[in-house]
């Protein structure tokens, strides 16, 4: 029972856009066998009416006001479909879209604050099975952990491998990660090295180390950057049995042949949002690469590639070379301003087609 269970765990879930992907994956954590604490909800200034679609589905009782300048949080109580006992929900309106990262940062330093044991993160494209929290639970006593995680599948059930896996330090860039093997899945724990933001259980006793989600990053590698952190002072273990579902989108682009291998180019108008994957990792390079000939290789050869393939593929040359010198150098000189992508290629409305 609930009252027997000393750790008080809560949801953090971010959210941009996707209210019905929101509402289903809110469903799941009314249902886990494990009942929940508080789920703290992180909405990155929605444009698709998510508060009204949040209280037509009794989430919350009222909605935030318009035209905000600074967060907006509001307490609420829905209840449990496993034993009827209460769970708080904490809505967050952010007054701005802050990306992942931010939205992240601020659920996780919220939570942390109202004094939870345990804070479980996902976007809000996630639903896990009704006894994920409960298999995550069975393992609380093992000590030196920082972080448990569920295994993450597809809608039909094959394993997301590329959400769970180790760092080579050796060669950390451009490859970043290595997924966990197929086979290690059979095993009830395993130790890896980072875990996405997709079901990770994060310790409070960690959080109190090593501080929040890094929010200059926006999107894009922020769960490395912190699992990277979160390894520093425990464990990060797969938890197999327990399982998350993951309705990602697919990268949606024009593929094309580029050295033998498949490229996909991204549309002029989304082009803003490569910048940040790119800016990041130089910046986990630089940071975290053991061999700096690697490092230097490594990023060398990626933007000769990426300027080649924009010559021969992409409209707009120019602009998005002189965008992809930025992300490159930005990370290399820790520069984390995240309105830049947009000034450098959008100088005109009308310039985006």
């Amino acid at each position: 029972m609930k009252e027997n269970i000393k750790e008080r765990v809560c949801a953090v879930v971010v959210t941009y856009n996707r209210k019905q992907l929101l509402i289903e994956c809110l469903e799941a954590l009314k249902k886990q066998t494990r009942p929940l604490d508080g789920i703290h909800i992180i909405d990155n200034a929605s444009t698709d009416e998510t508060p009204e679609f949040l209280l037509s589905n009794g989430y919350i009782k009222e909605l935030p006001p318009e035209n905000l300048v600074e967060p907006w949080e509001k307490e609420f109580e829905v209840k449990s479909l496993t034993d009827g006992q209460l769970i708080k929900i904490n809505y967050v309106r952010m007054h701005e879209n802050t990306g992942g990262a931010g939205g992240f940062y601020e659920g996780v330093r919220r939570a942390y604050v109202k004094g939870y044991d345990w804070l479980w993160l996902m976007d809000d494209d996630a639903e896990p099975k009704e006894d994920a929290l409960e298999k995550l639970s069975n393992c609380f006593d093992i000590k030196e952990i920082s972080a448990l995680a569920c295994k993450v599948v597809f809608p039909n059930g094959k394993i997301c491998f590329y959400h769970r896996g180790f760092i080579n330090f050796k060669n950390i860039y451009p490859l970043l990660q290595k997924p966990l093997q197929k086979d290690k899945y059979r095993n009830q724990i395993e130790k890896i090295d980072i875990a996405s933001f997709v079901g990770i259980l994060i310790r409070r006793t960690a959080i109190e180390k090593i501080g929040f989600p890094k929010k200059e990053f926006f999107i894009h590698h922020d769960d490395v950057e912190y699992c990277l952190r979160l390894r520093k002072v425990g464990e990060i273990l797969l938890i197999s049995d327990s399982v998350i579902i993951h309705k990602e989108a697919r990268k949606k682009g024009i593929r094309k042949k580029f050295f033998w291998k498949e490229s996909i180019r991204i549309p002029y108008r989304k082009f803003w949002l490569t910048y940040y994957g790119r800016r990041n990792l130089v910046w986990l390079g630089k940071k975290y690469s053991t061999k700096k000939f690697n490092f230097w290789k490594g990023f060398v050869i990626s933007l000769l590639k990426s300027m080649i393939g924009i010559l021969f593929f992409d409209n707009h040359k120019f602009r998005r070379i002189n965008f992809i010198l930025n992300a490159y150098f930005d990370g290399l000189k820790e520069n984390f301003d995240n309105e830049k992508p947009k000034r450098i290629l959008y100088k005109k409305k009308n310039e985006i087609s």
